[in-house]
């Protein structure tokens, strides 16, 4: 009956323990006192709460021992073993409750750093915000920066137009593939190009800033036209570098004609008459015969007489001074068959003459007395080869190319 008194009583003393500090912590608090500590507070509790249970496992030691009494010593021994256990348990319980709030604040510096980065944020827009309203305000100079960012991109932007250049001339060119040296040739070009470009840029930046407007607006211009000429040349020589195939020239619907003309004229006089036969692409397609000069009447005579041929008109006749020699030039056509033919033939220049073709068609007079009168062509066998321009007593042969006036007051 005695044990179980003191148990009683314990429980009553712990009890009045923890009501007198929760009395003590009510009146700190109305005081206007600093409460205690978390930490100290739960100690204590756990102590009481330690101390009332170990209480209880001595009753119910007791109890299961059957009833026995407990001795003095063990009761003790109980009583010490539940206070350090209580001890050890409150230990732990505030190493928790630490552990709990160093996490806290390490929550708040958390906050604290991202408020910090949150403000450089707000700093830096703010700064971007200044600069672009300082631009739009109409700022006419940019600032070193801006300067040294243009410089950079003029000379990335010459760089890479030297690059495809160099590419476009190597493709130009006809090279399938690159070798490496000449890409590396390539590069240096380019970086060469790109540094004189930029130290130019530099220097005139350097002019400029000791100049007038007048003196800057006349340097503005003078860019922007070596810029066109530039271009200009570029391109011109862009079109020059490309080679054309050469078109083959689709056959002359006279071709067949002109055939027939050489073939005719080998049957009746040989093939050693004609010096050229071509089809003349610039004068309608029409067949031109060139003659040798011991052969330029027989084959007018052919040509007027072969029954195939019968050229029975003379459309023109004229002569040209080619400073190295001369030219006769008879176009002749045929009535009856619906066709035309160019007979030529070269004279010398100094001793321009030739038969005339008047005796074959009459129409060739008064055109080779033209070719006399500006040219000083003499045709033999002409019945009246007269000036029929110039007067009977003028002096040299206007049509030639080495012709001077004979009075200059005229």
């Amino acid at each position: 009956m005695s044990d179980e008194k003191d148990l009683q009583q314990q429980k009553r003393e712990a009890a009045q323990k923890a009501k007198e500090a929760a009395l003590k912590k009510l009146a700190e608090k109305q005081a206007g006192n600093a409460p205690a500590s978390e930490e100290s507070l739960a100690k204590q509790k756990a102590a009481a709460a330690a101390k009332a249970k170990a209480a209880a496992l001595a009753k119910q030691k007791a109890k299961e021992a059957g009833g026995s009494e407990l001795s003095g010593d063990d009761l003790a021994l109980a009583k010490k073993k539940a206070v350090a256990a209580a001890k050890a348990k409150a230990a732990a319980i505030a190493k928790q409750k630490a552990k709990e709030a160093g996490e806290s604040e390490s929550s708040g510096d958390d906050k604290a750093l991202a408020k910090q980065k949150a403000a450089a944020a707000a700093k830096a827009k703010a700064a971007a915000l200044a600069k672009q309203k300082a631009k739009e305000a109409g700022e006419s100079e940019s600032s070193g920066d801006d300067l040294a960012l243009a410089k950079q991109k003029a000379v990335a932007a010459a760089k890479a137009k030297a690059a495809a250049l160099a590419k476009q001339k190597a493709k130009e060119a006809g090279e399938s593939e690159t070798s490496g040296d000449d890409l590396a040739l390539a590069k240096q070009k380019a970086v060469a190009a790109a540094k004189a470009k930029a130290a130019a840029a530099a220097k005139a930046k350097a002019s400029r800033e000791n100049m007038s407007e007048d003196d800057l607006a006349k340097e503005k211009a003078k860019a922007i036209a070596a810029a066109k000429a530039k271009a200009a040349a570029a391109a011109k020589a862009k079109q020059m570098a490309v080679k054309e195939e050469p078109q083959q020239e689709e056959p002359s619907p006279n071709e067949p004609i002109l055939q027939k003309y050489i073939s005719i004229i080998e049957k009746h006089l040989g093939t050693d008459v004609l010096e050229e036969s071509v089809i003349n692409r610039l004068s309608k397609d029409v067949p031109t015969l060139t003659a040798k000069k011991e052969s330029y009447f027989t084959i007018a005579k052919l040509l007027k007489e072969q029954e195939e041929l019968q050229f029975d008109y003379v459309s023109e006749l004229h002569g040209t001074d080619f400073q190295t020699h001369m030219e006769i030039y008879a176009y002749l056509f045929s009535y009856t068959h619906r066709h035309t033919v160019v007979l030529k033939v070269k004279l010398d220049r100094d001793q321009p003459e030739i038969q005339s073709l008047v005796p074959l068609w009459k129409g060739a007079d008064w055109p080779e007395r033209e070719a006399y009168d500006l040219l000083g062509i003499r045709f033999t066998d002409h019945p009246n080869l007269t000036r029929i321009m110039m007067p009977d007593d003028w002096v040299g042969h206007p049509l030639r190319k080495d012709y001077e006036p004979y009075d200059v007051e005229v």
